[in-house]
């Protein structure tokens, strides 16, 4: 049986995009190639490996066994590489994260920045996403959460709680009656999420706070602190993101608050590959220590 790296390199690619031109785009391959090379793999191995339907291609039974063990190569081949194009104790290559766009926004951008200070060769991306980062589509090699998943082979490490609390801006507080305890929410506007587009049930503070309307709603954190800002109503916000928001202040601190967790997730294969513990390690340290320092400015 004549099957190469570059075969399961293109099978991955179509399972994980589910469709012959996103795994194009990836491999930079004309999709009537990638077409042509998944026909022949199928015809090698005597067996089809995907279903075509009008949403893309869907794995069929045998390609979903295929998948595990590609992924098994796929991460063979990474750690060869790994070990033959070491420098040292420098970082470097491609990582991308995903991660909430509140972590995103506020916390990553200097967490990156002070890692790559540190490693010149290594590139960093950060996917600020609205919803669950897919691994196993490798959308990113490592992924913040604020739930630990609990399905996929992957590996969960809990990086550090965090606080949320109400807030308000001076003109709305100004133009409103003293907010004296939480009975008196039932008469303000709220900018929060928009309820439909809630992904995961931790992000859904509104909920406990019996809000049922919602005025103004994104499902961005830094569009709803906007709108806070220009007075638009109360909204639930991280305190690391406070000191980026300075017209904005804590409503009833001691009464109204939550905790969150942020954890970070990887596939269960990269346990094998020195660069991405260490980059792991580096990570969830710069997450924990932005945390620490900015919850301490509010």
């Amino acid at each position: 049986m004549d099957l190469h790296w570059d075969d399961l390199r293109i099978f991955l690619a179509v399972a994980r995009h589910e469709s012959l031109s996103g795994a194009g785009r990836v491999l930079k391959i004309d999709p009537a190639t990638v077409g042509r090379r998944i026909g022949r793999l199928e015809s090698v191995l005597g067996t089809p490996l995907f279903v075509k339907s009008p949403q893309g291609y869907a794995l069929s039974a045998a390609g979903d066994r295929l998948l595990a063990h590609g992924e098994q190569v796929e991460q063979a081949m990474r750690a060869g590489i790994e070990a033959l194009s070491g420098s040292g104790d420098r970082l470097q290559g491609q990582i991308r994260i995903g991660a909430p766009d509140g972590c995103a926004s506020y916390l990553l951008p200097g967490v990156c920045a002070a890692i790559t200070a540190d490693h010149p060769d290594l590139d960093m991306q950060i996917v600020a996403q609205p919803r669950v980062v897919n691994l196993s589509r490798r959308e990113a090699d490592l992924a913040i959460t604020v739930s630990p998943p609990s399905t996929g082979q992957l590996l969960v490490q809990k990086i550090t709680d965090y606080r949320l609390h109400l807030v308000a801006s001076d003109g709305y507080l100004r133009d409103q009656a003293p907010i004296t305890g939480p009975q008196a929410l039932r008469d303000h506007r709220f900018v929060g999420y928009i309820p439909d587009m809630i992904y995961d049930a931790e992000l859904d503070y509104l909920s406990k706070l019996a809000v049922t309307r919602v005025a103004l709603a994104s499902n961005s954190v830094p569009v709803q602190l906007r709108m806070a800002e220009q007075g638009a109503g109360l909204c639930v916000a991280h305190d690391f993101t406070l000191p980026a928001h300075p017209g904005l202040h804590k409503v009833l601190p001691d009464q109204i608050g939550f905790t969150r967790s942020f954890y970070l997730v990887r596939h269960q294969g990269d346990r094998r590959s020195d660069r991405l513990n260490r980059l792991a390690g580096l990570l969830a340290q710069g997450v924990r220590d932005a945390v620490t320092r900015l919850e301490a400015l509010t």
